[in-house]
């Protein structure tokens, strides 16, 4: 075998190896972002859901407000009707 039959073959085994290698890394690179992308995706989800969680809390707060004026409305309804006479 001289020379040029040796760079021959070696450049003949070393292509398909070199782009099975890039093949590889871009398969790592890619399983990188994905993962990235499902972390940022659940982080900002969870932002999200916390963001909503204190809104509901707010509204669920005035909500319980009103129904305790409105409760206190309905006792004093029902003591006028009783110092009228009458029967809630």
């Amino acid at each position: 075998m001289d020379a040029a039959m040796v760079t021959a073959l070696a450049a003949l085994i070393a292509g398909p190896l070199t782009a099975a290698a890039a093949m590889y890394g871009t398969r790592g690179a890619n399983r990188a972002a994905r993962e990235g992308n499902a972390v940022t995706g659940l982080s900002t989800l969870t932002n999200e859901l916390q963001e909503e969680r204190k809104e509901l809390r707010t509204e669920l707060a005035a909500v319980r407000a009103e129904l305790a004026a409105e409760r206190a409305e309905n006792a004093r309804l029902r003591q006028l009707v009783q110092s009228l006479g009458g029967q809630p």
